[in-house]
Parts: C-alpha cells; sequence; structure tokens
C-alpha cells in the first residue's frame, strides 16, 4: 500500500479545520478561520507562515509570486476561502499556484459552504502536471 504524502500533516490540519468549522460554524469572514487556524497550527506544534511570498519559476526565471494564505512547515500549501461553494476558477488558481511552487500538497478549505467546510487535498507531482 502506497503511503500518503504528510499523512500525519494532512490528518492535524484537518482535525483543527473541523475543530475551527464546529465552533464558529460559516458565520464569520475569512480572516477569523484564518487566524483561528493559524494559531490552531501553531499549538500543534507546526512552524506556520502567514501570507509568504513564492517565487513562481519558468525555465529557471522568476516570472512572479504567489501569497497563499499559510504555510505549514515549509511544505503544505493552505489556501482559505469562505464563501457559498469553491468554483471552478478557484480551484484552477488554486492548481496554478501549487504547479508553479516547490511544494507538492495543498489544501484548498471553504469555511463558507452551507452543508459543512469543504477541504480539498490536492498533490503536485511532474506525473499530475
Amino acid at each position: 500500500m502506497e503511503e500518503l504524502l504528510y499523512e500525519q500533516e494532512s490528518y492535524k490540519i484537518r482535525g483543527a479545520v473541523f475543530a475551527i468549522y464546529k465552533e464558529y460554524r460559516n458565520y464569520h469572514k475569512e480572516k477569523i478561520y484564518h487566524n483561528s487556524l493559524y494559531y490552531d497550527l501553531l499549538k500543534l506544534g507546526f512552524k506556520v507562515e502567514k501570507e509568504k511570498r513564492i517565487n513562481v519559476v519558468r525555465d529557471g526565471r522568476l516570472i512572479g509570486s504567489y501569497v497563499p494564505d499559510l504555510i505549514v512547515d515549509n511544505k503544505i500549501i493552505i489556501e482559505l476561502k469562505c464563501k457559498p461553494m469553491i468554483l471552478i476558477s478557484d480551484r484552477k488558481q488554486f492548481w496554478t499556484y501549487l504547479k508553479g511552487s516547490s511544494y507538492h500538497l495543498g489544501f484548498l478549505i471553504n469555511f463558507g459552504a452551507e452543508d459543512g467546510v469543504e477541504i480539498e487535498r490536492k498533490i503536485f507531482t511532474k506525473n499530475s502536471a
């Protein structure tokens, strides 16, 4: 059986997300969830960076940058939303950011859905391009 990329980290991140949603539901602005997840992940022992600029490189040249909401342990991107649903454009944007970075795992998390928190876990490898 193939091992899940960053399995323990993923489990803890998802647990923190569900705990925040259980407490706040979908009633708050994105910044409330952003700050809550940041502090909860710190309490879990992660190194967490807020809005760290990530360079996007093509053919060895800097072509722009991306500023995800959170970077966990310098290996996992987290992008947060607070809207009725994740749109195709959100997914495309997130995939482009993940693909253009040096990170292989990312979470697209939406706290605004009426029927519960949405968590999409995406892995990027050269084979998934």
